[in-house]
């Protein structure tokens, strides 16, 4: 790209302090990192296209936010503590107007959660961006997703559902903006906030974890083939915000959201009847709603109910939406 060390000098050099593990985070072939010792580390890489992910025309501040957030989200279900960060930028073109948001943005998030950049790539084609975060966890106490036992209570962290309503909004504008509260869920749907210090505190009292990108309904069942179990959904319990509900107009569309809406990086997991009543007050400190909304069952058991009144509701996960 012609101005490419121009580009990455001004908008992602120098942008933050200096991390004490962060040897080395520019002007070398590779960043250099330092990892405490007893930690093992967490590693997760996702892609954004325009398109698929974001629309073009979204406020590009939105999209940072999202873009790390999304990231940063597969630490906090592992109980991570997030540390650094590289990011791979493919743009059309260099342009400022775009650019000066996004990184104010990112280095914003970013500086929030005392995650370093240490390094990336700039490409010039079609808009994408591409993240890989790392993070540290105790040796042996990660969250995992196979961790789940018949008898376990079956949680989530926030409110479901608003994601999908703000996917709405920003698909259909001209069908959703008039209905109630959609620009805040338009917000929503962009600018989740991970659950970090929730993954945290979860550790050694969660038998598994996984944040929610595709549904609560879908990313539950991979816990569930991973652990080997099925489980028992109450819809009732659902967390579901009262914004939610105005702009579905029913209770049964908003629940049908909570089980379906992608994106909300809240964290399903999952706690042993012995360590339920301590979750309270372990999660006290971190702000964070939470809500038991099921109990793991035996394996290929699967059900919804309603205070116990089967659904037959066929319902699938999130799919990102493709470009027009």
């Amino acid at each position: 790209m012609s101005g490419e060390f121009n580009l990455i000098e001004k908008y992602f050099v120098n942008r933050q302090p200096q991390r004490k593990d962060v040897l080395l985070a520019a002007g070398d072939d590779c960043a250099l990192v330092k990892a405490p010792g007893n930690v093992e580390i967490a590693v997760s890489t996702d892609t954004l296209v325009a398109g698929t992910h974001f629309l073009t025309e979204a406020n590009p501040a939105w999209v940072a936010h999202k873009a790390l957030a999304s990231n940063i989200s597969d630490l906090a279900a592992m109980g991570a503590t997030p540390a650094w960060v590289s990011f791979a930028l493919t743009i059309p073109e260099v342009d400022e107007a775009w650019l000066a948001p996004f990184c104010d943005s990112f280095f914003k998030l970013a500086d929030y959660f005392g995650i370093q950049l240490i390094g990336g790539d700039t490409t010039k084609g079609p808009l994408s961006l591409t993240l890989t975060v790392q993070g540290f966890v105790p040796e042996g106490r990660a969250l995992r997703r196979d961790g789940a036992k018949v008898g376990d209570w079956i949680y989530v962290t926030g409110n479901l559902g608003d994601s999908k309503a703000g996917l709405e909004v920003v698909l259909e504008p001209e069908q959703n903006r008039a209905k109630p509260y959609a620009l805040e869920l338009e917000e929503r749907h962009y600018l989740s906030v991970p659950r970090v210090l929730a993954g945290q505190a979860l550790v050694n009292l969660a038998s598994s974890a996984i944040d929610i990108s595709d549904g609560v309904i879908a990313d539950l069942k991979h816990i569930l083939k991973r652990s080997q179990v099925g489980a028992s959904i109450d819809v009732s319990c659902l967390p579901i915000s009262p914004e939610l509900c105005q702009f579905t107009s029913d209770i049964a569309s908003a629940q049908q959201y909570a089980l379906t809406s992608g994106e909300e990086y809240e964290l399903c997991f999952t706690v042993p009847e012995e360590n339920k009543g301590s979750l309270e007050s372990v999660l006290s400190h971190t702000g964070t709603k939470v809500t038991c909304i099921g109990q793991i069952r035996p394996v290929e058991y699967f059900e919804l109910h309603n205070n116990g009144e089967p659904l037959s509701w066929r319902l699938t996960g999130y799919d990102h939406f493709k470009a027009n």
